[in-house]
């Protein structure tokens, strides 16, 4: 789609696979709780992102299945009848604010303990020693490698969440093929030491993945693009060349987004809070070079939380989306305060007119644009200004 010149990149509409967000931020999933336990919160949480001015608001990771869901229930899911009118209550009111609708299909996978067909391999277990005190989250032991039958259920099980999705109104599916979830598992050798079709080589591990998107695409509406959510380097044996590698392949099947991870087998700690990522922007190189080498979309995330930085990420080409996660939860506004920051006319009309009337008044009278006062400032160091510090 051809530039328009009355935006800055970051608010410049563009074209994903079949349709148009009007913006190029994308409210990434998060795993609050909110989806599964509070669904009507869970609604209201989205619907505030979508008054933010979100060109995309997406679910948090949303269980397929009752045998894939996650042993801590901070999931959302697409199980059933009830849970697409749950759901449709955060697509009506994402709608209602001109943001489309995402919905991210989750496996929990070996986070899913008691359920046979988690396990695809004879191997070793792991989890995040942070939930090593949640009971039945740590010390699996894999004693069932899945037949054949059992995998073809499992993707199966992807074409039927996305149909639901379809269903429910969503406007994009994000396949979560990451931090040990879902395709991730066939990925890394860690897991998958299986000595089939699906094991081994390079290909043999890409297969489920591969065919997860492609019988999800054949059933997913033409109109309505896919994403894959990838963890593009991992620490138990995946890494940034074989991501590119995937990323082509995907493209052929009809993936139109790679959400570029990374990490979540091995560490420690979250991936978010592991050591290598205390830079702003660290997954950023990941987008970058599969946009460039495997020649499809990509989206950036990772301590992506500035105005100019998120708008230097696209006009340098390194990326056609940035998502943010928890800088929304700061701000979710932030799409409006992006537009401050930038010196974009119109800035207000990021929010409902009922708002933007009042703050438009509020900015003409100089209220909540001085500086920090000495010794109030966030001094965090990052480049370019802070979006969400105005008072």
């Amino acid at each position: 789609m051809p530039r328009d010149p009355r935006y800055d990149i970051l608010f410049e509409p563009v074209r994903i696979g079949p349709v148009t967000a009007p913006n190029r931020f994308y409210q990434t999933p998060h795993a609050t709780g909110f989806g599964w336990q509070r669904p009507q919160s869970g609604a209201a949480l989205r619907g505030v992102k979508a008054e933010g001015g979100w060109g995309a608001v997406n679910t948090e990771q949303c269980s397929i299945h009752p045998e894939c869901d996650d042993t801590l229930r901070i999931t959302a899911r697409i199980w059933d009848q009830g849970d697409m009118r749950n759901l449709k209550a955060m697509v009506d009111h994402v709608h209602s604010h001109g943001s489309l609708a995402g919905c991210e299909l989750f496996y929990g996978g070996p986070h899913a303990p008691g359920i046979e067909t988690r396990t695809i391999s004879r191997g070793p277990s792991q989890y995040n020693s942070e939930f090593a005190t949640v009971p039945g989250c740590a010390g699996f032991t894999y004693n069932h490698e899945a037949d054949i039958d059992e995998l073809h259920r499992l993707q199966q099980q992807y074409v039927d969440a996305a149909l639901r999705a379809r269903d429910t109104g969503f406007d994009l599916v994000n396949v979560y093929g990451a931090h040990s979830y879902g395709p991730m598992q066939w990925l890394n050798p860690y897991y998958n030491q299986r000595t089939d079709q699906y094991g081994g080589s390079e290909m043999n591990r890409m297969r489920f993945a591969i065919e997860v998107a492609e019988c999800v695409r054949e059933r997913w509406p033409a109109d309505k693009p896919l994403f894959m959510r990838l963890s593009c380097e991992d620490d138990a044996g995946w890494d940034l060349d074989q991501s590119v590698r995937l990323s082509a392949e995907l493209k052929k099947k009809g993936v139109d987004v790679i959400d570029c991870s990374s990490g979540g087998t091995l560490e420690k700690l979250s991936p978010m809070d592991s050591a290598r990522a205390k830079t702003y922007g660290y997954q950023v190189p990941y987008a970058e070079r599969i946009r460039k080498e495997a020649g499809v979309m990509t989206m950036a995330v990772g301590h992506i939380v500035h105005a100019d930085q998120a708008e230097a990420i696209l006009q340098s080409g390194r990326a056609d989306l940035v998502a943010l996660a928890r800088e929304i939860m700061y701000n979710p506004h932030w799409p409006m305060d992006a537009a401050q920051k930038l010196g974009i006319d119109g800035a207000f009309r990021q929010v409902p007119p009922q708002f933007g009337y009042w703050l438009g008044n509020r900015a003409k009278r100089g209220f909540g644009t001085q500086p920090a006062l000495p010794g109030r400032g966030l001094g965090d160091g990052g480049p370019g200004r802070r979006a969400g510090t105005h008072g």
